[in-house]
């Protein structure tokens, strides 16, 4: 079968290898669309692998079931997650699960880029969900990242009416937004420092939007009532914008770090211990997050369709890096394995 070999964002290689053989209470998958993540072009991190197929936002149709799968058979359309936790550890029974040492040690082979994906059984158990059948494959590819953010915004426990700002208006920025305002969020702001992706926050949901080299916190005041914002989601690894959160969050608010910065951050911790302000972080998400997921994008309240830019067959995977990596022209890109 063919893969897109990763050995840098800039050498990303279509080549053979054998199709993956599945064992009792596995699952093979045709993928049909995976989606490029940012952490994807983390070459830092990827690098470290490589060569590798990487891929984890992959949607797919089942093309054989091993032995003892019974709630599945092949030609169903599913989407898999390639994290999944133990739901049996303390962190997992104490709502942890992206804690769980299980889920950071589970994954699918060879990865979304390809054109057949062996699913093990734990993941077959409980990280293996039916499409609704009218879900097609790419809006499915943004399962795994709403999951991400339904997560984060869960963490956040925000009442309805709660004001935001999404520092960063990337994908996983106007994810956020989207999300909360699919979550009765009342008004909504964003940063950033490319012009467009300002006004994608807009369509998507912001109330306004902010150049990030602005006095975010006076911005704020003057847009919001005279008061910073309630939760405030960075959502770029800018270590600017980690700084930045600390002074744009209200006095009981929470700042919460769904991406991760790029360098150390001073806390003013007697001033958050003084106004009750909160830190938070998340990462991935659970089995229920993705139910949550497939439930928000089956019902139209997240618009991912409006957010793929770009849609390219397996052949192109290392442009679809580049566009990714680069952050000008694309929003999404979705690479289509069996093109």
């Amino acid at each position: 079968m063919r893969v897109a070999m990763y050995y840098r964002n800039s050498d990303v290689r279509l080549e053979e290898m054998p199709a993956p053989g599945i064992g009792p209470g596995e699952v093979l998958v045709k993928a049909m669309a995976c989606g490029i993540c940012g952490s994807d072009v983390m070459e830092w991190y990827r690098i470290k692998r490589a060569p590798l197929v990487l891929g984890h936002e992959m949607a797919g149709e089942i093309a054989e079931v091993g032995d003892g799968v019974e709630r599945y058979a092949a030609g169903d359309r599913v989407f898999a997650s390639h994290h999944i936790p133990c739901n049996t550890c303390h962190a997992c029974l104490t709502g942890h699960h992206t804690a769980c040492e299980t889920l950071h040690t589970t994954n699918y082979a060879p990865g979304g880029f390809a054109e057949y994906v062996r699913i093990p059984a734990l993941n077959v158990d409980r990280g293996l969900f039916l499409l609704p059948g009218d879900m097609d494959y790419d809006t499915a590819t943004f399962i795994e990242p709403v999951a991400c953010v339904v997560r984060g915004l869960r963490a956040v426990a925000a009442p309805p009416g709660t004001s935001y700002l999404v520092l960063g208006s990337g994908i996983s920025g106007l994810l956020n937004i989207a999300a909360a305002r699919a979550f009765a969020a009342g008004r909504i702001f964003a940063t950033d420092v490319n012009v467009r992706r300002l006004d994608l926050a807009r369509q998507f949901g912001a109330t306004d939007a902010f150049d990030a080299s602005d006095d975010i916190p006076e911005r704020l005041r003057a847009a919001n009532g005279s008061r910073l914002a309630d939760c405030v989601i960075v959502s770029t690894g800018a270590a600017e914008a980690a700084a930045q959160a600390l002074a744009c969050v209200a006095p009981g608010g929470t700042v919460l770090y769904f991406a991760v910065p790029t360098g150390d951050i001073s806390v003013p911790i007697n001033d958050f211990w003084r106004n009750d302000i909160t830190i938070r972080t998340t990462y991935g998400n659970s089995p229920g997050d993705a139910e949550q997921a497939i439930a928000l994008l089956a019902a139209g309240y997240i618009p991912v369709e409006q957010m793929i830019t770009h849609r390219l067959p397996l052949a192109e995977t290392e442009k679809g890096f580049g566009l990714v990596a680069e952050g000008r022209e694309s929003l999404k890109v979705v690479i289509h394995p069996q093109e």
